[in-house]
C-alpha cells in the first residue's frame, strides 16, 4: 500500500494565489492573477508579493512554470506561465476543509450577518 505524501500547509496569500489560478484556468501569468485577487477578492497585493509567492509555491512542488512563446510585438518576450499541480489542489482543499471544520457550529458557519 502506497502512502500519500503529506499535504503542504498554505498561508493566506498562497491560498489566494492558488485560488486565482483555479479560477483563471491554466496556464496563467502573474498580472491576471494579481488583478483577479484585487477585483474579486478585494485584496491588493504588490507585484513582488505575487512573484515571491509563485516562486515559493513552485519550490514547494504545488505548481510549475513554463515560458510561453514570445509575443507578436517587436522584441516581445515569452511570459512565465504557471500551472497548478495535483499537490497544489490537494493543499488548497485541505486548507478549506480545516477552515470549515474550525468554523463549524460558530457564527461563521451560518454565513454573513
Amino acid at each position: 500500500m502506497s502512502k500519500r505524501p503529506p499535504v503542504q500547509r498554505l498561508g493566506e496569500v498562497e491560498q489566494l494565489v492558488l485560488l486565482a489560478l483555479v479560477r483563471l484556468g491554466e496556464p496563467a501569468y502573474p498580472v491576471p492573477i494579481r488583478d483577479l485577487i484585487a477585483d474579486t477578492g478585494g485584496v491588493e497585493l504588490s507585484r513582488a508579493s505575487i512573484y515571491i509567492t509563485l516562486d515559493r509555491l513552485e519550490r514547494k512542488g504545488l505548481l510549475e512554470s513554463v515560458f510561453s512563446e514570445p509575443t507578436g510585438r517587436p522584441g516581445g518576450k515569452g511570459r512565465r506561465m504557471f500551472r497548478l499541480l495535483p499537490g497544489g489542489l490537494a493543499s488548497l482543499r485541505a486548507a478549506r476543509r480545516a477552515l470549515d471544520r474550525l468554523a463549524a457550529d460558530t457564527a461563521f458557519a451560518k454565513g454573513p450577518s
